[in-house]
């Protein structure tokens, strides 16, 4: 894992993914460690060391179908089939306009160029930043967050938050996909399982995403 070199501030973006209280111990569907991002987090958007800074923010409406309890006789983290992929069935989180769905407090989210919501279509989940999950039809629709970024000229794009299986790992693949130059901010990221890890590395080398830390920046 390679320390990071001070980012060329004209042509890189921090995407800090889902740090909302439902992702936070104590939440709906709380990560370990979570809050152990915040502080370091803050720390890099309020250095401005990047020349643009996009939140995510799960946003799902009531009764969405990757809840569990959307599903009858299914429970939390069951996988089932759904339009011909595998779905993480999920306790209700991040519902709209609810506590849990709002962004934490805590980071200085005045900084923020954008927030993107994700997960608005009750009838498909949206893991990325940039795409959401597969449809009915087969189709995983932009966000315009790529767009966005190439209209500002944006190169490299940096990434923390949550969850590094999950939303952390497929923005960084549908980034990488889309032409920016990825760097995955390992330690400023959190899994909801630790032993996914070896496999995310996987895919993260095979998207071309390289790895490092952000405790040097």
């Amino acid at each position: 894992m390679a320390h990071v070199a001070e980012p060329d501030r004209t042509t890189t973006a921090l995407l800090v993914v889902d740090l909302q209280h439902d992702f936070l111990p104590g939440g709906a569907l709380g990560v370990a460690g979570a809050d152990e991002l915040l502080a370091p987090i803050a720390g890099l958007m309020r250095e401005r060391a990047f020349g643009v800074c996009v939140a995510t923010q799960d946003w799902h409406p009531p009764g969405h179908v990757s809840f569990a309890s959307a599903h009858p006789g299914r429970r939390p983290l069951d996988v089932i089939t759904l339009y011909d992929r595998e779905q993480t069935l999920w306790p209700d989180h991040c519902v709209q306009d609810s506590p849990g769905a709002a962004l934490h407090p805590d980071l200085p989210w005045r900084l923020a160029a954008a927030i993107v919501r994700k997960g608005m279509d009750p009838a498909c989940d949206s893991y990325s930043a940039l795409r959401n999950n597969w449809q009915a039809d087969g189709r995983r629709p932009p966000t315009g967050l790529g767009g966005y970024l190439r209209e500002l000229g944006v190169r490299d794009v940096y990434i923390c938050g949550l969850t590094r299986e999950f939303c952390g790992l497929w923005t960084a693949e549908d980034a990488a996909a889309a032409g920016f130059a990825v760097h995955v901010l390992w330690d400023l990221m959190r899994p909801v399982d630790p032993r996914s890890d070896d496999e995310v590395r996987t895919r993260l080398a095979r998207a071309g995403a390289t790895v490092v830390t952000g405790s040097g920046l």
